[in-house]
């Protein structure tokens, strides 16, 4: 009987703290474009952090937010983002965002870029970023 709380406490805890990932998409670039950017939503069980992210499609991932300051927007890189327990956490245009630096190739409108998101707590969670057209809002229609 013991063991069996214990293994249902293991099972409840580790889905708890597994990370979902919805609507995974990056904007196309511009043929010679050296810079991307990825979105999605982030939805945690208990709190966890991203600390980092990794693509074969680019030398190297950051994450970066956007704040307005006066008439002017800045862009700055972070070590992480919080993501709250039984919340959401959105990456999108004009705030937070991943940036693929050193792109091997332009982003192809109807191609997937593969993405590998580091937590702290969840660990690795592989996605594929659907490439949206160069001017897409974030907004997909539904037909």
């Amino acid at each position: 009987m013991r063991s069996m709380i214990f293994l249902l406490c293991l099972v409840t805890s580790s889905a708890l703290a597994q990370v979902r990932v919805e609507e995974p998409w990056a904007r196309a670039t511009a043929p010679g474009a050296k810079l991307g950017a990825g979105y999605m939503k982030i939805t945690s069980g208990t709190a966890d952090r991203l600390i980092g992210a990794s693509s074969p499609a680019a030398a190297r991932v950051e994450m970066h937010v956007t704040t307005k300051q006066g008439d002017v927007m800045r862009m700055r890189e972070v070590k992480a983002y919080d993501i709250p327990a039984g919340g959401t956490f959105e990456l999108a245009p004009s705030g937070a965002h991943l940036m693929l630096v050193d792109l091997k190739a332009p982003l192809k409108q109807g191609t997937k870029v593969p993405l590998t998101l580091r937590f702290e707590k969840a660990g690795e969670v592989k996605v594929e970023l659907q490439v949206r057209a160069l001017g897409a809002s974030g907004h997909q229609m539904q037909h």
